[in-house]
């Protein structure tokens, strides 16, 4: 959505610097020892490989003694007196850093004027260019430079005009001498890497009080967290673009900013920290392009003054919480070419003005809660990218839409539309690179025999998910389609050879969630990407696939084929798929063991998921190879032998799952040290001994999830194991939102939220739970032979909210830490040899909800309150010492308990309700439902609609019970 305003930008720097970049004949020839310094500087520097960087190469490699420098791909000399005044090796595939280096040949070069070493990883030392004290521009953006901004750059080069740093690698503190650039005009610093630049507020201060010049400052993911916003207010009156793309800015931006007089672009987006009122009037007459996506001070309706700023031509106020319908203010802004609200709370229908818009080009109002048919009769036909995906649109789709002929991008996903779409209609459409239509189920394709007299030869990219097709579409067999998802949709039979056809340069292929049931060829030659998840594919296809001696071999980076019926072995074959990065063949009959090749050709190797299989033997030494694997998936198979230790090298190993197969090892102590290990699972194997009691302090620190389970592990708990297990201490109030895993592919995206089954024994029954484990904590060491006490430091563990220790053979008490279990929902240390008393400081666990202290020898009275009053008595069921609710057996030697205080709920605007007065509803339609009905309130402690509907009928069916069981008069 962003596109159109960051070609702006562009064309808007590239119009400040076109001077520098192309340089114009020199009259006069280069001077001889300015030659030998170029020469110099070409021979001390190292040159890296180009395949490295997109559109680089050796630009140096051309220049020759013999040949005048200031002919030289990149030297640009003075007109009059030949001395070299800029350089420009940009993509030059150059390596370095700024370190002073005297035998560097640019100390020569004592006039140049200029230099662009732009998109380079500069080797040698650059820092001759403090010598060149006449130099006006400077721009080493695209590098990776080591360590801070040298000091002497600012205080040697103070003629600068043009600086540009972005993305070169420097980090750290940008020096308060930068405010010594009084002749700065063109200032960017931006980074998308980290960490990043850091301005404090006296370095910014100054900057903005000194460069009085200053057109142009960008400053996105610059690190201002120090700087108050105040200070933006003395920027320069003649500055036209203003960029602080971020994270980093909060507290409220001072609108006299937007009435600065020559003000033409400013984007502030991504500062969810940031409130930001606009003014409504005195705007810079001059504003051609804003950005305010994902800033927080936007409230209420689109502000009326957007009406006024007619120079606009690119709005985007994306991720903003505007309400209400689309107000009609931007009709008059006849200039404007793009506008984006997407994911903006707005309703309604679209205003018919907008689409009277003679520049319109890009229309982004997707994720909204827009609503009614689809009219695009008055679309302007110059619009090229529309977006109104995710809303409430419904009928049928109009054909007017293919009637605009311009359009490259059209994506009406995720609404309910109706109709058929032929193929003479998608025709019209000759420019059209990107269609998606996903999630329209009424929505349908025709696949009559005439599709395959026309072709597509712009489409690139086709979504057509959840459809209800049937069938390939014969003209989606474009030479020029590179990705094609027809997920979810009721496609049956197979890939025949002829289906495949027509594909040759199809890279990503999404067939997941349909009716598949063969596959005789694969799809196209460059294919990088293909899902067949969720089909009926059988038999030994993996032979067919993985055989192929194509060119697929060295592109394909991700295979998914899980949750189908194959058969047959993984063939050797797939070691020569050096590319491979994901492999899912999870959930299949698959037997045989894995090659002992695998690992030794894939290291770029990142995802491996063979669970749920028939696969035996041994786990390959090889797998440890791929140094960038993350995730290995191993469990519900039948695999022997020991763990293999070349793990240990998989540094960046998370998730490591070898549950239910027949592993007999001791514990792996070695998978302590990798420092990414989150999720570590190697229930129901044959483990067995202790666990290891040299621990160093960085063992095990990122482990979130651990399940020893049902293996004869012995001994007693390692205290030193719990207090390094710093991922489970962290507050539950200060754990991160689960975080949505971006992972880009070729030209594949894709969101994956990687869940896990994790299985939760409670009376006597096992439950499997599927867990989102970017979230979820959990320690299971039931069904083992662990003995002796339960160590304290388990208490420490807040963030848990999974905890079996059952079916052991503990002794002593229960720890009284483990009432700082705050998040805990499911507690079972049930079939052990626990006495003593239930640690009262246990009622603070208010979010428990499976609970099991059953067969210990535990004594006493059972504490009240909270979650202790909902459970039953099969959570104590074999203590014979236990006493009081809800056992029948009173607590006689204690003296009678004082019954508990009614618990009562609140929530904001509502009145107070007990436990016992919601309960009370029982007698209207049951004790049981009144009963379950306040053990659901107060259980959870989350169900408001419940409270509300309580609240709204309670007086009405306590006033109903009343009189039906009032006693009448004689």
């Amino acid at each position: 959505m962003r596109n159109l305003g960051l070609l702006l930008v562009l064309m808007l720097h590239l119009s400040w610097s076109l001077s520098f970049t192309v340089p114009p004949p020199s009259s006069h020839p280069c001077l001889p020892h300015q030659r030998d310094a170029l020469l110099q500087f070409k021979n001390s520097s190292f040159i890296t490989d180009c395949r490295l960087w997109s559109g680089s190469y050796k630009k140096t490699e051309t220049w020759d003694k013999s040949i005048d420098c200031c002919s030289w791909e990149g030297v640009k000399c003075d007109e009059l007196t030949g001395h070299v005044i800029g350089i420009v090796l940009s993509h030059g595939c150059l390596t370095g850093s700024l370190l002073a280096s005297p035998n560097n040949g640019l100390f020569h070069l004592d006039r140049l004027r200029w230099l662009d070493l732009s998109s380079n990883l500069i080797d040698g030392s650059l820092s001759s260019l403090f010598h060149l004290h006449g130099l006006k521009s400077l721009n080493l953006a695209h590098n990776n430079f080591d360590g801070t901004i040298p000091s002497e750059l600012f205080t040697q080069l103070v003629s600068l005009t043009h600086l540009n740093l972005s993305f070169s690698g420097f980090t750290g503190q940008i020096p308060n001498k930068i405010s010594l650039l009084s002749s700065m005009v063109s200032l960017e610093l931006s980074s998308y890497s980290f960490p990043h630049f850091i301005i404090d507020g006296q370095a910014f201060d100054m900057l903005a009080t000194n460069l009085t010049k200053l057109r142009y400052l960008g400053l996105d993911f610059v690190d201002m967290s120090d700087v108050a916003v105040t200070s933006f207010l003395n920027l320069s009156s003649s500055l036209e673009h203003l960029s602080l793309y971020g994270h980093y800015l909060h507290g409220e931006f001072p609108s006299q900013v937007f009435h600065l007089p020559n003000l033409k672009h400013i984007d502030l987006s991504r500062n969810e920290n940031l409130t930001v009122h606009l003014p409504k009037t005195n705007w810079s007459s001059g504003l051609e392009s804003l950005d305010l996506t994902y800033c927080c001070g936007f409230r209420g309706s689109i502000p009326p003054s957007f009406g006024n700023l007619t120079q606009l031509s690119s709005i985007d106020l994306s991720g903003n919480l505007f309400e209400g319908q689309i107000p009609d203010v931007f009709g008059k802004l006849t200039k404007l070419s793009s506008l984006a609200c997407s994911s903006c709370n707005l309703s309604g229908s679209l205003p018919m003005t907008m689409f009277t818009l003679p520049s319109l080009l890009h229309l982004d109002f997707s994720l909204n809660k827009l609503a009614g048919p689809m009219d695009p009769t008055q679309m302007p036909i110059s619009i090229q990218y529309l977006d109104l995906s995710s809303n409430d649109f419904h009928g049928p789709l109009p054909a007017s839409v293919f009637d605009l002929v311009n359009l490259i991008s059209l994506r009406l996903s995720s609404n309910n539309l109706s109709g058929v779409i032929k193929s003479d209609m998608l025709s019209k459409l000759t420019s059209l690179e990107v269609l998606d239509l996903s999630n329209n189920s009424l929505l349908s394709l025709s696949t009559s025999g005439n599709d395959a007299n026309y072709s597509f030869p712009q489409l690139k990219e086709v979504f057509f998910s959840s459809c209800s097709l049937r069938r390939f579409p014969n003209f989606f067999r474009a030479s020029g389609l590179e990705l094609l998802d027809v997920s979810d949709n009721m496609i049956s039979g197979g890939i025949s050879k002829r289906e495949a056809q027509g594909w040759e340069k199809l890279q990503s292929l999404n067939l997941s969630y349909n009716s598949l049931t063969t596959l005789e060829q694969f799809p196209g030659k460059r294919l990088e990407f293909l899902d067949l998840r969720s089909n009926l594919l059988q038999g030994p296809i993996l032979s067919t696939c993985l055989n192929l001696q194509t060119p697929n071999q060295q592109l394909i980076r991700e295979l998914l084929i899980s949750e189908n019926k194959l058969t047959g072995n993984i063939p050797s074959s797939i070691c020569n798929w050096s590319s491979l990065a994901i492999l899912d063949l999870s959930r299949n009959n698959l037997s045989g063991t894995i090659p002992e090749c695998f690992g030794n050709h894939n290291k770029s190797l990142e995802y491996v998921d063979l669970q749920m299989n028939n696969f035996h033997g041994k786990i390959p030494d090889s797998i440890g190879n791929n140094k960038y694997l993350t995730h290995l998936f191993l469990n519900d198979n039948c695999f022997e032998g020991l763990v293999s230790p070349s793990l240990a090298n998989s540094s960046r190993l998370e998730i490591l799952n070898l549950g239910n197969n027949k592993i007999t090892d001791r514990f792996p102590h070695w998978l302590a040290s990798l420092p990414s290990l989150q999720v570590l699972i190697l229930r129901h194997n044959r483990f067995h001994g202790p666990l290891p009691r040299s621990i160093a302090p960085s063992d095990f620190s990122a482990l979130r999830m651990i399940d020893l389970s049902g293996n004869e592990f012995t001994g007693t708990l390692p205290t030193e194991l719990f207090r390094n297990l710093r991922g489970m201490t962290v507050k539950p109030e200060q754990r991160f939102p689960l975080p949505a895993q971006f992972v880009y592919r070729g030209i594949h995206y894709f969101i994956e939220e990687y869940h896990i089954s994790v299985n939760v024994t409670t009376k006597r029954l096992e439950l499997e739970l599927t867990k989102i484990i970017a979230i979820f904590v959990s320690m299971d060491l039931s069904n083992n032979k662990f003995s002796g006490q339960i160590p304290e430091e388990v208490g420490e563990l807040i963030s848990l909210q999974m905890l079996n220790f059952s079916s052991n053979n503990f002794t002593g008490p229960i720890p009284s830490s483990f009432g700082n279990l705050v998040a805990l929902e499911s507690l079972d240390i049930s079939s052990n040899k626990l006495n003593g008393r239930i640690p009262s400081q246990m009622t603070k666990l208010t979010f428990l909800e499976v609970f099991n202290l059953s067969n210990n020898e535990l004594s006493g009275p059972i504490p009240h309150g909270n979650q202790f009053d909902t459970f039953d008595n099969d959570s104590y069921s074999g203590n014979l010492g236990l006493c009081g609710l809800p056992l029948s057996k009173p607590c006689i030697d204690h003296g009678e308990a004082e019954p508990p205080a009614p618990l009562v709920v609140k929530h904001k605007g509502s009145k107070e309700l007990s436990f016992w007065q919601i309960a009370m509803m029982g007698y209207g339609s049951g004790v049981v439902l009144g009963l379950s009905l306040g053990y659901i309130v107060f259980t959870t402690g989350r169900p408001w609609w419940l409270v509300r509907i309580v609240e709204r009928d309670l007086q009405y069916k306590f006033t109903k019970w009343i009189r039906r069981n009032k006693p009448r008069r004689n």
